[in-house]
């Protein structure tokens, strides 16, 4: 079968395929850490997405067509050779985890069309298409990083050790459970913000509480461990003081866990980021409400329905968090698709 063939560039390769295999409701016929494709005969197309920056090189990687035979292929070139347009053919290259023969054409506006048959599969990315060389060393380290985080975890009454290599997350579990400091807090949340790296998530996993507690804390089953309660509004505050940015109450419900002398203590969840450095690209994004205005971490005043003009990075860090969908960003040029599109 004939098939068209589309190569789109993707910021975040897992969330694309998430959301692809949602749009066209099959799984991916072929993901790798740094390529992924998609094989739908109805209609008769091959997607394939590509980690590199749409931001820097634009959504679209290239367009062609995938031939049933080696015939079709030639035919389709001497057609196009002798209607003078230039190809570039090659022979049993090894490419997307495949070997393909294939020919390029230039359309009048410089857009890549790779015409080709598919050989067989391969399990390796091909000859020359390592991804450093591709999308450049910081940009491949991204990329493998969000396939294999680093994570650094702590759980209560181990050892305050952090890792001594970058992190993509630190998760502490139950840390400020046992008896601890204000200053002892403020030493851990610095430590573990110095191992995260720009853009690397902590997560906080505790018991909290409205209001201080007093007295010896006797709570039932493996909850008897926990010999200490926070008041959840200061380890807001001081996650905020340490630097994050973007917290979030990802586990916080109505009824309690447990309480102590009248006071509800409720499991409690908190993730945050570290800050990324600002980029001076800047993108124009809405905010599309609820609420009459937001101001986010970073001093940003959001007015439902106005446009605001941010760091792109900031776009960027909003897109990683469970309000995503309550902005959207205007293209710098206008663009019109059918509604609902």
């Amino acid at each position: 079968m004939l098939k068209f063939h589309l190569s789109l560039n993707v910021s975040n390769l897992p969330k694309a395929v998430a959301f692809m295999e949602q749009v066209l409701g099959v799984p991916a016929a072929k993901q790798r850490t740094d390529y992924a494709k998609f094989e739908l005969d109805s209609p008769p197309l091959v997607l394939s997405l590509e980690p590199r920056s749409p931001s820097t090189y634009g959504s679209l990687n290239h367009v062609g067509f995938r031939f049933p035979d080696s015939q079709a292929l030639v035919e389709a070139q001497g057609r196009l050779e002798q209607a003078g347009v230039s190809t570039q053919r090659e022979e049993g290259v090894e490419c997307c985890y495949s070997k393909q023969t294939k020919f390029w054409v230039h359309d009048l506006d410089q857009r890549l069309w790779e015409f080709y048959t598919l050989d067989e599969d391969i399990d390796h990315r091909g000859d020359g298409q390592a991804l450093e060389k591709m999308v450049g060393l910081d940009a491949a380290d991204l990329i493998t990083r969000q396939h294999r985080p680093v994570v650094w975890e702590h759980r209560m009454y181990e050892a305050f050790n952090p890792s001594v290599s970058d992190c993509d997350e630190v998760r502490l579990r139950g840390s400020f459970n046992v008896p601890v400091s204000n200053d002892e807090v403020r030493s851990q949340l610095a430590q573990a913000f110095d191992v995260l790296r720009p853009g690397g998530q902590i997560m906080v996993h505790v018991l909290t509480a409205e209001e201080p507690i007093s007295g010896e804390l006797q709570l039932p089953g493996p909850a008897a461990h926990v010999k200490y309660i926070p008041v959840r509004t200061e380890l807001l505050a001081a996650l905020e003081a340490a630097g994050f940015v973007d917290l979030q109450l990802t586990t916080f419900r109505s009824g309690a866990c447990f309480q102590h002398d009248g006071i509800p203590l409720r499991e409690t969840q908190i993730i945050a980021k570290r800050p990324v450095e600002a980029k001076l690209e800047v993108c124009t994004v809405v905010f599309k409400g609820p609420f009459l205005t937001v101001t986010d971490d970073e001093g940003n005043e959001w007015r439902r329905g106005e446009p605001l003009s941010v760091p792109r990075s900031r776009w960027e860090a909003l897109q990683q968090t469970a309000a995503a969908d309550l902005f959207v960003m205007l293209p710098e040029t206008a663009s019109v698709s059918h509604c609902g599109v």
